[in-house]
């Protein structure tokens, strides 16, 4: 569907009618005016998950985070999509895709198959490739390698020290990062993500 938050790029993922009706403040016109109440979201969400040690590796925590980011805005916030999209898995696959995933960093971790830092941006890769919610996947994958890599004794990942909502050069930038990865060419978003 195209729209007045549609932007105009081609790694963005677009809503249907549907999802878009399921906005909740009236007074949202604009792409600023959608970013702008997400990101206060966002920053309470970072906030509660921060606040205490919580079980990450839990599909049940990752929806709750996903609602908390979003749940103001989006009806269907910290719920699984139910179409399809221009990128992630059908989405039938979606609840096994995401245990899996989290099976997987459980036994990465037990096994230290990577450095810290290669387990939380794989963790962020798979689940930006699965693309579990309508909307916000990338926002809710970074932090979710954050609070992974925080919870390992590391510190929080930059990103490219700026906004990836705006298009611009850093955005660009992630997304090469990320399509390399789909490659099997880490390296990019692991400099990307401390960068």
């Amino acid at each position: 569907m195209s729209g007045p938050f549609d932007a105009a790029d081609d790694a963005a993922t677009p809503l249907t009618a549907e999802e878009m009706r399921d906005l909740i403040p009236a007074y949202i016109a604009t792409r600023a005016d959608l970013n702008a109440a997400e990101q206060i979201g966002i920053a309470t969400a970072t906030a509660w998950a921060f606040e205490r040690r919580r079980d990450l590796l839990d599909e049940r925590f990752m929806r709750s985070l996903h609602r908390r980011m979003l749940g103001a805005v989006w009806r269907w916030a910290g719920k699984y999509r139910l179409s399809e999209r221009n990128i992630g898995i059908d989405h039938w696959l979606i609840p096994e895709a995401v245990r899996t995933l989290c099976d997987d960093v459980r036994t990465w971790l037990d096994q230290k198959s990577w450095p810290p830092d290669e387990i939380a941006v794989r963790l962020h890769h798979r689940l930006v490739a699965i693309h579990p919610f309508a909307n916000g996947n990338g926002r809710h994958a970074r932090l979710m390698a954050d609070l992974l890599i925080v919870q390992q004794g590391g510190m929080r990942f930059s990103w490219g020290a700026a906004s990836l909502v705006d298009l611009g050069d850093v955005r660009t930038r992630y997304v090469t990062a990320l399509r390399a990865a789909d490659r099997h060419r880490l390296w990019p978003i692991l400099d990307f993500a401390r960068s």
